[in-house]
């Protein structure tokens, strides 16, 4: 069976920095799912669609044209052959994903393109409902936790990076706001899966997270040993 490492938790709490990192060292395939669903959001937006028009919602997600091109920045999105990375990393993208994630067509039209990345020699899993619902029987689980106010402080430092200036107050409530949305939904609740490993990062740099998740990754015997 191949390995799947699953890393869930809210936004901004730094499960995307984990996973690509996580990825590089040990050479495994990387799956950013909640990418897939803010392209969906974007490609809902860019077509005129309203978020909750489930149907068309729904068959943008099944014929969905996107890539995920690592780079020295960062996974790069392409859709339709265009780099809309900054646009679908935005605050609005960020409200779309969590718009059309809570429709239950449109995580089931998601759900075999997210399985069928599970190939050797491993898969991490970077989403909401990686260890819940898309990788039950994945042999690690993390769980990362982080306050709302150090992921919208975190959240504002990158938009920034991107030329994008946001207050403090909006994204803090941005994220209070989908933080309830997520764990609140009908289909897949953000929660940790039954046998996972909460990891609270609010005071823990990368490396240390890192750190923490690849002894995980050792003792389970994911790996015998990185260089």
């Amino acid at each position: 069976m191949v390995p799947v490492l699953c890393i869930d938790g809210p936004s901004g709490s730094g499960k995307g920095t984990l996973a690509q990192r996580l990825s590089e060292i040990l050479g495994f395939h990387l799956l950013d799912s909640g990418a897939l669903y803010r392209v969906v959001g974007y490609a809902a937006l860019d077509s005129g669609i309203d978020w909750q028009n489930s149907v068309a919602v729904t068959q943008i997600a099944r014929s969905l044209d996107v890539e995920f091109m690592p780079s020295q920045q960062g996974v790069r999105v392409i859709y339709r052959d265009v780099d809309v990375t900054d646009r679908v990393r935005s605050v609005l993208g960020g409200e779309g994903a969590s718009a059309v994630a809570a429709i239950p067509s449109v995580r089931e039209a998601l759900l075999d393109r997210q399985r069928e990345l599970a190939r050797a020699p491993g898969l991490v899993a970077d989403g909401r409902d990686m260890g819940t619902v898309v990788f039950p029987q994945a042999p690690l689980k993390v769980f990362l936790e982080a306050s709302a106010l150090a992921r919208a402080q975190r959240r504002q430092s990158q938009l920034q990076q991107q030329g994008e200036d946001v207050s403090l107050p909006r994204l803090l409530e941005a994220i209070e706001a989908r933080d309830n949305r997520d764990r609140t939904r009908s289909v897949s609740p953000l929660v940790p899966a039954e046998d996972a490993v909460i990891v609270d990062s609010t005071d823990m740099a990368v490396d240390a997270v890192l750190e923490r998740v690849m002894s995980l990754v050792t003792a389970r015997g994911i790996v015998r040993s990185v260089d």
